[in-house]
């Protein structure tokens, strides 16, 4: 699943009038950059949610004939439903047998897919999220066994989690990747949930009862989330050489 329902009020004024999945960067939009590499690792059915100018994203996959795949459309033009709303409103997408791998469409990285979903469906969590050990003010907090136990605000102090007398010095900070894998056990669970909440928070929540471990980035991968202009300058730098 691709997210690429953000207004993308960080890349104004070019949000102004398209969404920020068609925002083009080396030359190909966000959106192809993703979707071409969800196809070279062996993806064949993807679904996108869309919300600011949806119909443009519409349009944009009929023009390339969905390049070459089955994509599905999740609709959230009638209002956002955050992160973790739109996996649940997507999820009769998918066939509740496999884990699904979900990538923000803003997200510039050179991961290795195949391996990262691989080593998911190996191992016997029920999510694996990318991380990085990159300065930021939000921070998801791991155990030895990396496993998550929280989640900290630096600028604000604020701490979720769903351990009593929770100490966020105890644990190891890594800052979430936007690409990650979560189970269909997972998926049945949000079905219980409202309609609109954050990925983060329903990780946090069942993080006591379910394992959601931390995948750190392995050393070298270039990873840049393209949410703000200044961030497309660089990647465009970046892209005349790699990727």
């Amino acid at each position: 699943m691709i997210f690429a329902a953000g207004l993308g009020t960080r890349l104004r004024p070019l949000t102004e009038n398209m969404p920020k999945a068609l925002v083009p960067v080396g030359g190909k939009t966000m959106l192809e950059r993703v979707i071409q590499r969800l196809k070279i690792a062996g993806c064949t059915h993807i679904v996108v949610n869309i919300h600011h100018f949806g119909q443009q994203i519409i349009d944009f996959l009929q023009e390339n004939r969905n390049f070459g795949l089955s994509i599905d459309i999740s609709d959230e033009r009638d209002g956002l439903l955050d992160t973790g709303g739109g996996i649940r409103k997507a999820a009769h997408y998918f066939s509740g047998k496999q884990p699904v791998l979900i990538y923000n469409v803003d997200i510039l990285s050179n991961l290795d897919l195949t391996a990262f979903y691989t080593m998911h469906c190996r191992s016997a969590s029920q999510a694996s999220l990318l991380v990085a050990e990159r300065n930021t003010s939000r921070y998801l907090l791991f155990d030895a066994r990396k496993r998550l136990c929280g989640w900290e605000n630096k600028k604000t102090d604020e701490v979720k989690s769903p351990y009593p007398e929770f100490s966020p010095e105890k644990y190891t900070a890594y800052a979430f990747g936007g690409i990650h894998v979560i189970s269909p056990e997972l998926l049945q669970e949000m079905q219980e949930r409202e309609e609109r909440f954050s990925i983060i928070d329903f990780y946090l929540s069942v993080a006591d009862k379910m394992e959601i471990k931390a995948y750190p980035a392995p050393e070298g991968l270039l990873w840049m989330d393209l949410g703000k202009v200044e961030s497309l300058k660089k990647a465009e730098e970046i892209l005349q050489n790699s990727l």
